[in-house]
């Protein structure tokens, strides 16, 4: 059987290896950033980091008073993180106290005004919900469940109107297992930061590992010379369901690969750490974690198995897949920067490869799945090749199948060389929505672009959506039209046929309108669908913060 093979020996990497390997160690950050000011057009190379690069230089903030989009007031980079390390508990408590409330010592909340609008409720701290929100999904009862960050996982069960919250002390298990089944000693790092439903009373969570630079952080730090489990074992995603007594039963996915299973790390690897998106595919049996680094598939009714250790016959997962590149990034930007300036054409650089921050998830009828992340998007071949995960692998990684590692937002040069940073436009996948054979993938950049199955770009927009920062995507059961959220303010955008519709103030109120909208996700449950809608929250330049809500959309 072909399994989990290094991408090294895939692509036949030169020079020095970022986070390849899957095999060597990684020096990415990004992900792991903050959104404090909005990206320009095309996205820069960050100075100290080999993976994503960053938006370069900010644009002006929203409004006076407003922030631009983000939870942390300094500037960073184009792909965001899932918001600030400390909105809510420390890495040892698991979130906020049980009442739900501010925690003791926190920062001060501004009281927002309930927006009215026609079709649309909305449900925030006043019913219960956390202080940032991270994701929002409906499983088939037409529960509603929400990632609420280190405050930990929200519930509003059908036909109530105040949340009701879940952390560490409920079950929540925001960390994998030690070979014996045991818990990995040390701090537990709680972080919930992606949601998606499933069958009746059940829900796929993702969380966030905990944060660090360098060989501190989740990705790293197994491959470093002092691993640290409560490091390396941390994030992943549980499925939850909620028992008929109101408490919780959670199954752990430990999103890693044991000794043995991968031939080119014989002693096991540990890279995926930070669930960004999830997508759970009823069909196939399947569901699916965006990720740092790449992603990966979980059998969707795992039991769970503390001892498996990893090994592929008992661990639910399969894992992981990236269309990376190889390209060459800047090995001493400082040290340039002094002697030549911002001519970065006379820099030097070293060989990479380039793969992170995998935002996108959109499965096809088939089975299946568009993939997208800050460089490349794919359609990973699932459900129509038997359902062979390895087969899907090596159409994305292979030499022979560069034409399914999709540059949506051209680069100057393709493949055949290895790109320096100034050559590239990183396309910073925000999201992916399906609607029949096309798929549309939103850009924290670029806009929006509709794809072909071939993955041929059909159109893109950019000017026309009420802004160009594209946070989340999703397709509107109803009439096949396209939400799309932004990350710096404009609310949202919904493209049916040629035209886009904007909601934004006059909707929204001037507050929620200038809120990051990290997901937007459909609850099917009932006789007519409901749009949900995450607005994330934020933190004023004084430290103040203006709390999220969801929004729930019931009209035409």
């Amino acid at each position: 059987m072909k399994r989990g093979w290094g991408w090294a020996s895939a692509l036949f990497v030169a020079g020095a290896v970022w986070t390849a390997g899957c095999g060597s160690g990684s020096d990415s950050t990004t992900g792991p950033e903050d959104l404090g000011t909005p990206p320009t057009e095309s996205p820069d190379v960050p100075d100290d980091d080999a993976g994503t690069p960053d938006a370069g230089p900010g644009t002006p903030d929203a409004g006076p008073g407003i922030p631009d989009g983000g939870e942390e007031p300094e500037p960073d980079a184009g792909v965001p993180d899932s918001g600030t390390p400390d909105d809510g508990g420390t890495p040892d408590d698991g979130g906020t106290p049980d009442d739900g409330g501010t925690p003791d010592g926190g920062p001060v909340e501004v009281p927002l005004p309930t927006p009215s609008a026609a079709n649309w409720e909305f449900f925030g701290r006043e019913a219960g919900g956390p202080r940032f929100i991270y994701g929002v999904t409906a499983d088939q009862a037409g529960n509603v469940w929400v990632a609420g960050g280190e405050e930990g996982l929200f519930l509003m069960k059908k036909g109530e109107r105040t949340f009701r919250r879940f952390t560490l002390a409920d079950g929540l298990r925001p960390y994998g297992y030690m070979p014996d089944g045991s818990a990995p000693p040390g701090p537990k790092y709680l972080k919930v930061i992606s949601v998606a439903g499933a069958w009746n009373d059940t829900v796929f969570v993702g969380y966030e590992g905990m944060p660090g630079d360098g060989a501190l952080h989740c990705e790293n730090n197994w491959d470093s010379d002092v691993p640290d489990p409560a490091r390396y074992k941390s994030g992943d995603a549980d499925r939850v369901t909620l028992r008929a007594d109101g408490t919780l039963d959670v199954v752990h996915y430990d999103i890693s690969s044991g000794p043995g299973v991968v031939g080119d790390e014989p002693q096991g690897r540990e890279k995926l750490c930070n669930i960004w998106r999830i997508a759970y595919d009823a069909n196939t049996n399947s569901v699916w974690f965006g990720a740092n680094h790449g992603f990966a598939r979980g059998d969707a009714d795992f039991p769970g198995n503390p001892t498996c250790n990893g090994q592929l016959l008992c661990s639910g997962v399969e894992e992981h897949s990236h269309p990376g590149i190889n390209a060459y990034i800047y090995s001493d930007p400082a040290g340039d920067r002094e002697r030549y300036g911002e001519d970065r054409s006379r820099w030097s650089v070293q060989g990479a490869l380039l793969t992170d921050a995998y935002w996108g998830l959109g499965v096809r009828p088939d089975g299946d799945v568009w993939v997208g992340g800050a460089n490349r998007t794919t359609r990973y071949f699932y459900g129509s090749v038997g359902r062979d995960f390895w087969e899907g692998q090596e159409r994305t990684e292979y030499p022979n199948y560069a034409w399914n590692r999709i540059d949506i937002w051209k680069d100057a040069v393709g493949e055949e060389v290895y790109s320096r940073p100034e050559q590239r436009t990183d396309d910073v996948v925000s999201g992916i929505a399906v609607v029949g054979s096309s798929a549309w993938v939103g850009s924290f950049a670029h806009g929006l672009a509709e794809l072909n199955e071939s993955g041929q770009v059909l159109r893109t927009l950019k000017s026309e959506l009420a802004a160009p920062h594209v946070a989340s995507v999703a397709a509107d059961p109803a009439n096949g039209s396209i939400w799309t959220g932004h990350s710096w303010g404009g609310g949202l955008s919904r493209v049916q046929g040629g035209s886009v519709v904007h909601y934004g103030l006059s909707v929204f109120g001037r507050e929620l309108s200038t809120m990051r909208v990290p997901d937007i996700q459909v609850d099917r449950s009932g006789p007519r669908r409901r749009m949900l809608v995450a607005f994330q929250g934020v933190t004023l330049s004084d430290g103040t913060v203006m709390p999220g809500t969801i929004g729930i959309y019931t009209g035409d």
